[in-house]
C-alpha cells in the first residue's frame, strides 16, 4: 500500500507543468465552491431568525382551520402560506398576511425580530392579549391588526417604525395612550367604523408625512374622550379629519379656520356642543378653508341658529350634513351660494321657516334631505330646478298647498317622500314621469281628487304610499303593471269602484285598501288568495273572495236579468243614463241634508240618531277583534262606519257584567246629553237594548278619531311601530285645548262638573289633531261651588285611575284642577 502511494506521488510529481497547472486550477475551483458554499450556508444560517421566529408564531397560534398546514420543514418558509421573501434578497421575508384564516391566541414577540418586513396583515381573525413590541421593524410601511380582540395600549415603540405608512387597528379592544408631543409618521389610520370597548383621552398634536402622501387622521369608530385639541390647526399639511362614531365633547374648534388644505371634517356621532353664535364661530372661521368638499357634523348636540356666514364656505363644497342635532331657526338663505352641493341632510332639527328663497338655487343636488322638521310654507316650484337629485325627503313637517307640478322636470328620482304634512289639492298627473322612482311616500297629507293614471312606466317602485288623504275616484289599472311593487298602500282615503283585477299580478306584494269605499266582488286569484297580504277592512261594499276575508257572498245575477239589463241599455241608454244621474244626484242631497240634520241636533244636543243592535254589529263586523281599537274598565271600544248618516264612529260597548258598568253608562248619557263644547269629544248616540240572544245591551257610539289617543303618542308601546311624534307646539295646543274644556266644565256648562278621570288615554286627536276629551264614565256634578250634595252620580270604588286621581278629597269643582 505504501508503495503504491509512494509510485502515485511519484507519477504526479513526474508531470510535466502545464498538466500541474490545470490541475490547480480544478482545486482552486474546488476550494472556490466550497467558500460559495460555506457563504451560502452562512446566508441560511442568518436568515433562521426568519424561520424561527415563523415557527415560533405558528406554535403560539391557534389555527382551527389548518391554515398553517404547510409550514413545516420540508417545504422552504419562502414558500409557506401568507409569507412572501423579497426580490432583493430573496432570503428575507417581506410580508406577512394571514387575513380571515380565524387564527386566534396571542400574537408571538418573535414577530418582531423578521427585521425586512415591510407588510404586516393580521386582521380579521381573533387574536388576542397585546401587540408585541415591533421597534425592530424599522422597515414596515402597513401595519393592519383590525377585527381582532387585542387588548391594552397602542404600543409606543411602533414610534421607531420610522416608515409606517398605514396603521389599522380598529376593532378591537385598545386603550389609547396619550400621543401628546409624539412625533408620529402615521399618516393614515383607516377608518372602519368599529366601536372599540375602551378608550381613553386621546390629544393629537402633531404628525409629520412624507411628500406625495395623503395627510388624513381618521379615527373613527372608537370611544376617544374629552375636547378636540385646538393644536390640530398647527397641522398645516392635513386634508382629512374623521373623529366620527366617538365620545367627544366640546366645541369643533375655530382653529380648523387654519387648515386651508382640509378637503372633509368628519365629526359626526359625537357629543359636540354649540350652544350660542360664539360656539358657532368655527363655521366662519372654517371659510378659510377654500379646499373644503365635505362637512359632516351630524348626531352632535348641536343648537341655536345656523349662522349666515354658512353661506361663505368654499365653493367646491359638495356635502353638508347636520342631520340629528337641536338646531332650530330658519335656515339661513346663503346657503343657495354653495351651488356645488351634492347632498344635502338637515334632518331629524327644530328648523322651522320656508325653503323657498333658497332650495332652487342648489341645482347640482342629488340628495335633499329636510324631515322631520317644522318646516312651513309650500314646498316651491323651483324645487323642479334640481334636475340632478336622487332623493327628495320633505317628510313629517308642515309644509302646505299643492304638491308642485314641476317635480316631474327630475330627471332621476328614486326617493320621493312627502309625507306628514299640510300639502293640499290633487296628486298632479306630471308626477308620473318619474320613471325611476323605486320609493313614493305621500301619505297623512290633505290631497283629494282622483289618483292619476299612467303608472306603468314604473317598472323600479317598491313602495307605494298614499294612505290617509282624502283620494276619491277609481284605482288605476296600471298599478297592476308594477312588478317590481313590494307594498301598495291606499288605506283610509274615499275611493271607490271595484278593485281592479289588474292587481292580482301583484305576487310578491302587501296591500292595504282599507277603510275606502270599495264595491263589488273581491278578486280570487292571484295575491287575492292570500288574506295575509291584502287588507280590505272597512270596506262594506265589497263581497265575495276567498274565505278568509270573512266577507258576504256576492248577490247571484241570472242570465234572465243579464239580457234584461242588456236590452235596457241597448234600447234606452240616454233614459237609462239620465236615470242614473239623478239617482246620484238625489242621493247626494239625501246623504248631505242627513248629514247636515245630524250636525245640526248634535249642535243643539237633541234628535240624536236611532240606532239598533244589528246596526251597531253590522258596522263593526259582528264586534270582531279586526275592529277592536281598545280596551277599558267597563267594556270595548269597536271601529266601525254606520250607513245612517254615513261616517266613521267608535262604539264604546259597555261590559255589563262589570261592576259600575251600567252606572257609568247613565253617567256618560247624564253628561254628555246636556253640555256642549268644540273640545268634548262628541257622542253621536247611545243603545240601550237587548242583543240577538236576549243579553241586555249598552253601547255610546262617537266619532271616530283618526289619531288615536293622547296615550299612544306620549308613551312608546313597543309593538313593532314607529313611535309617533309630538313636537312643542303640538304639545302646547293639547294642554291649551284640554285647559279650555276643563275650564268650561268647571265654570262655564251650567251645572259644575268634575271630569275624575283626566289621563291621556282619555284625550282623543282627531284628524287636525285637536284635542277632544272623553270617557265621563265616573264625572260628578255639582249644583253649586259649595260641598258636594249628597247623591251626586258617579260610579263606585276608586274614582280615577292610579297615577292620575288627584291626591285628596275635593269638596268643590275647583278641587280638581
Amino acid at each position: 500500500m505504501a508503495a503504491a502511494a509512494n509510485a502515485s506521488t511519484e507519477g504526479l510529481m513526474s508531470v510535466n507543468q502545464p498538466v500541474k497547472l490545470t490541475m490547480l486550477m480544478l482545486l482552486s475551483l474546488l476550494l472556490l465552491s466550497y467558500g460559495v458554499g460555506s457563504i451560502q450556508c452562512a446566508t441560511v444560517l442568518a436568515n433562521n431568525t426568519d424561520m424561527s421566529a415563523l415557527l415560533d408564531f405558528r406554535a403560539i397560534a391557534n389555527d382551527p382551520t389548518g391554515a398553517l398546514g404547510s409550514w413545516n420543514s420540508s417545504i422552504h418558509y419562502c414558500k409557506w402560506r401568507g409569507v412572501t421573501c423579497g426580490s432583493k434578497h430573496p432570503e428575507q421575508v417581506t410580508a406577512l398576511n394571514l387575513t380571515g384564516y380565524g387564527l386566534s391566541g396571542p400574537i408571538a414577540a418573535s414577530v418582531g425580530n423578521i427585521s425586512f418586513l415591510h407588510t404586516l396583515d393580521l386582521s380579521n381573525n381573533q387574536f388576542s392579549g397585546q401587540i408585541p413590541s415591533l421597534s425592530n421593524l424599522q422597515k414596515m410601511q402597513f401595519l393592519n391588526l383590525s377585527f381582532n380582540s387585542l387588548e391594552g395600549h397602542i404600543p409606543d415603540s411602533l414610534t421607531n417604525c420610522s416608515n409606517l405608512r398605514l396603521i389599522d387597528v380598529s376593532r378591537n379592544s385598545l386603550e389609547a395612550i396619550s400621543l401628546a408631543y409624539k412625533s408620529y409618521v402615521w399618516d393614515t389610520i383607516i377608518y372602519r367604523e368599529a366601536f372599540q370597548k375602551s378608550l381613553g383621552i386621546c390629544q393629537i398634536y402633531r404628525y409629520y408625512c412624507w411628500v406625495g402622501i395623503s395627510y388624513q387622521i381618521l379615527l373613527g369608530g372608537n370611544k376617544f374622550e374629552g375636547h378636540i385639541p385646538t393644536s390640530l390647526g398647527n397641522a398645516s399639511w392635513l386634508n382629512q379629519i374623521d373623529f366620527s362614531n366617538n365620545t367627544f365633547t366640546g366645541q369643533v374648534p375655530s382653529s380648523f379656520g387654519k387648515l386651508k388644505n382640509l378637503r372633509s371634517l368628519n365629526l359626526e356621532r359625537n357629543s359636540l356642543e354649540a350652544n350660542d353664535s360664539q360656539s358657532w364661530d368655527f363655521l366662519y372661521a372654517m371659510t378659510n378653508c377654500s379646499s373644503l368638499q365635505v362637512l359632516s357634523l351630524s348626531l352632535n348636540q348641536l343648537r341655536g341658529y345656523i349662522p349666515n356666514s354658512i353661506g361663505n364656505l368654499s365653493s367646491v363644497l359638495v356635502q353638508i350634513t347636520m342631520s340629528g342635532n337641536m338646531i332650530s331657526g330658519v335656515v339661513p338663505p346663503s346657503i343657495g351660494n354653495l351651488q356645488s352641493l351634492i347632498q344635502l341632510t338637515l334632518d331629524e332639527n327644530n328648523l322651522s321657516g320656508t325653503i323657498e328663497e333658497w332650495v332652487g338655487k342648489l341645482t347640482q343636488l342629488q340628495n335633499l334631505n329636510l324631515q322631520l322638521n317644522h318646516f312651513t310654507g309650500p314646498i316651491p316650484s323651483s324645487i323642479g330646478n334640481l334636475t340632478q337629485v336622487t332623493k327628495v325627503l320633505l317628510g313629517t313637517n308642515q309644509f302646505e298647498g299643492p304638491i308642485p307640478s314641476t317635480l316631474g322636470n327630475l330627471e332621476r328620482p328614486t326617493v320621493l317622500d312627502l309625507s306628514q304634512n299640510n300639502l293640499q289639492g290633487n296628486i298632479p298627473p306630471e308626477i308620473t314621469y318619474l320613471e325611476e322612482l323605486f320609493y313614493l311616500d305621500l301619505s297623512s297629507n290633505k290631497l283629494s281628487g282622483e289618483i292619476p293614471d299612467g303608472w306603468g312606466k314604473f317598472q323600479s317602485i317598491q313602495t307605494l304610499q298614499m294612505a290617509q288623504n282624502f283620494l276619491t275616484g277609481s284605482i288605476p289599472q296600471s298599478f297592476g303593471k308594477l312588478e317590481s311593487l313590494n307594498t301598495l298602500n291606499l288605506s283610509y282615503n274615499s275611493l271607490s269602484g271595484v278593485i281592479p283585477t289588474a292587481l292580482t299580478a301583484l305576487q310578491s306584494s302587501t296591500i292595504d285598501l282599507s277603510y275606502n269605499r270599495l264595491q263589488g266582488g273581491i278578486p280570487t286569484n292571484g295575491i287575492f288568495e292570500n288574506t295575509i297580504a291584502v287588507s280590505l277592512n272597512g270596506n262594506w261594499g265589497l263581497c265575495g273572495g276567498v274565505t278568509g276575508f270573512h266577507m258576504p257572498p256576492c248577490p247571484h245575477v241570472s242570465e234572465r236579468s243579464k239580457r234584461s239589463y242588456y236590452l235596457i241599455r241597448v234600447l234606452i241608454p240616454t233614459f237609462g243614463f239620465m236615470s242614473l244621474l239623478l239617482l246620484v244626484y238625489f242621493l247626494f242631497l239625501l246623504k248631505k241634508r242627513s248629514r247636515k240634520s245630524y250636525l245640526s241636533s248634535q249642535d243643539f244636543g237633541e234628535n240624536f240618531p236611532k240606532v239598533s243592535y244589528n246596526d251597531l254589529a253590522q258596522s263593526t263586523r259582528n264586534f270582531s277583534e279586526s275592529n277592536l281599537i281598545g280596551k277599558g274598565s267597563c267594556g270595548s271600544v269597536y271601529r266601525g262606519r254606520l250607513k245612517e248618516p254615513d261616517m266613521e264612529v267608535a262604539v264604546k260597548v259597555f261590559n255589563l257584567e262589570m261592576r259600575g258598568a251600567e252606572r257609568s253608562f247613565i253617567s256618560e248619557c247624564e253628561t254628555l246629553r246636556s253640555i256642549q263644547h268644540r273640545n268634548l269629544l262628541s257622542i253621536v248616540t247611545a243603545c240601550s237594548t237587548v242583543d240577538n240572544t236576549g243579553n241586555v245591551f249598552k253601547a255610546l257610539v262617537y266619532e271616530f278619531m283618526p289619531n288615536g289617543n293622547l296615550d299612544t303618542w306620549l308613551h312608546y308601546k313597543q309593538d313593532g311601530k314607529a313611535n309617533k311624534r309630538l313636537d312643542l307646539n303640538r304639545r302646547i295646543s293639547i294642554a291649551v285645548n284640554i285647559a279650555d274644556v276643563m275650564d268650561y266644565l268647571h265654570h262655564d256648562c251650567g251645572r259644575p262638573t268634575v271630569h275624575c278621570d283626566l289621563k291621556p288615554s282619555n284625550i282623543l286627536l282627531n284628524d287636525e289633531m285637536t284635542a277632544l276629551l272623553g270617557d265621563f264614565g265616573i264625572a260628578k256634578f255639582y249644583a253649586d261651588y259649595g260641598p258636594a250634595p249628597r247623591g251626586s252620580v258617579s260610579s263606585v270604588g276608586v274614582k280615577g285611575t292610579i297615577g292620575y286621581i288627584a291626591p285628596g278629597k275635593f269638596n268643590t269643582c275647583l278641587d280638581h284642577l
